[in-house]
């Protein structure tokens, strides 16, 4: 059984995502899978994945622009890339995708359900309806051109499914998961992810049964002509006023590009720094055995650590992950390629030694993240401002890059134009 779990609304970003950001994100969002199932397993990874607020933090502490409708496309494209080698350990496969990869995906689920085990056909049923919910029962002025379905060996699935208003230059993000759903039609979805802009019909509403039911008896008992004179009456006459509809898990991007600090829960940040520096450096890397692991890769681990292990209250701000990695177009800042690769390093090298027994190491994660809650509530830090100032300056050192190229080489090139000039 199925229900929309959420949704959430995001301003419309063009561009792609560089060769260099999308390797690097298929490989941490494959290890953070491999992570969080080995701890709480796969039914817990897809109702993550079903949250509108995780999935958000998700992308944006993988490098890509925080608050972008493109972090949909490029977590579903990342872990379909990543995730088929680990298919056999971790039960779990994407289907579908943007534009004409969507339309793939009863195909693909026959073939994974004829190798695994499960009603392929059945689920393609499944996923025909949802997209069909989203884009007829559900008329919000968004049409779908996304459609992700991530499916476990046992039949279980979430949907995560995208539509665009080119209107407004907005897209809107739909959560299904396939746990506690008892009807495609009757309030089905876990959330639905999106900004609040007039009048919406949407015909899943519980209180909608009774109009559903009147429409089919409509169609069954009227005449067209009776059907269009009953139109024409309600038109020109006055509408019953309006209830409010509960609103499901929904999150709302804004649309300026740059983090700012009413973006951040800084108290959050400011956890994370503080755990970050009081396990130190030197105790952490000697503990995880990689060499070259800095503060500043510690700093990145204790944000990837609270994606791992924490509570659904805590991604209330997804802006705050894109401090871990940056982003492509310099927002937060450019995206620190060495402590980037670092931490996918560290993380691997914890999952490989946690299947060979060894939990020493992802230990040290959860324990992170444990000590970024503890230390929250008393510690204090850098102003906002300060902490992006300093992390920019030391761009080059980390090895920044964005969309525009490396930080050390922009530098350089402005400088010298800079100097023609004069």
């Amino acid at each position: 059984m199925t229900r929309r779990s959420g949704s959430a609304d995001l301003p419309l970003h063009g561009g792609r995502v560089p060769k260099w950001l999308g390797e690097r994100m298929t490989r941490l969002g494959a290890v953070v899978t491999q992570a969080i199932v080995h701890h709480y397993g796969r039914d817990e990874f897809l109702r993550r994945l079903s949250n509108p607020f995780w999935f958000q933090s998700f992308g944006s502490v993988m490098g890509m622009d925080w608050h972008s409708s493109g972090i949909t496309t490029s977590v579903i494209g990342a872990l379909k890339r990543g995730l088929p080698p680990l298919a056999e350990e971790l039960g779990l496969h994407v289907c579908g995708g943007r534009g004409k990869h969507s339309r793939q995906t009863p195909h693909e689920l026959a073939l994974i359900g004829d190798k695994v085990g499960f009603d392929g056909v059945l689920l393609a049923q499944s996923s025909r309806l949802v997209a069909k919910v989203d884009s007829a029962a559900v008329q919000d002025g968004f049409d779908l051109y996304l459609h992700g379905f991530i499916v476990a060996d046992d039949g279980k699935w979430v949907v995560v499914q995208q539509g665009m208003n080119d209107e407004r230059r907005q897209a809107r993000r739909y959560h299904w998961l396939s746990e506690g759903l008892k009807s495609f039609v009757d309030a089905p979805h876990a959330a639905i992810e999106g900004r609040e802009q007039g009048t919406i019909i949407n015909l899943t509403d519980h209180r909608a049964e009774a109009s559903r039911h009147s429409q089919i008896e409509m169609l069954r008992t009227e005449t067209p002509e009776r059907l269009a004179r009953d139109v024409i009456r309600l038109e020109t006459g006055s509408a019953p006023a309006e209830t409010a509809q509960p609103m499901l898990p929904h999150l709302v991007m804004p649309a300026h590009h740059d983090v700012r600090e009413g973006d951040v829960v800084v108290r959050r940040l400011h956890g994370a720094l503080a755990a970050a520096a009081e396990n130190g450096p030197q105790d952490f890397t000697a503990l995880l055995q990689v060499p070259g692991v800095g503060a500043r890769t510690v700093r990145a681990l204790a944000l990837l650590a609270e994606v791992m292990h924490g509570a659904p209250c805590r991604f209330s701000d997804p802006a705050r992950f894109s401090l871990a990695h940056g982003g492509k177009d310099r927002h937060p800042f450019p995206v620190p390629i060495k402590v980037y690769d670092q931490t996918i390093q560290v993380l691997k090298s914890a999952v490989q030694n946690a299947k060979l027994g060894r939990e020493e190491e992802l230990s040290a994660l959860k324990r992170l993240d444990d000590q970024s809650r503890r230390l929250e509530a008393h510690v204090t830090g850098p102003s906002f401002g300060a902490f992006l100032a300093e992390e920019r300056g030391r761009s080059p050192s980390y090895g920044g890059r964005s969309v525009f190229g490396w930080e050390g080489e922009r530098e350089a090139l402005q400088a010298a134009c800079s100097g023609r000039r004069s």
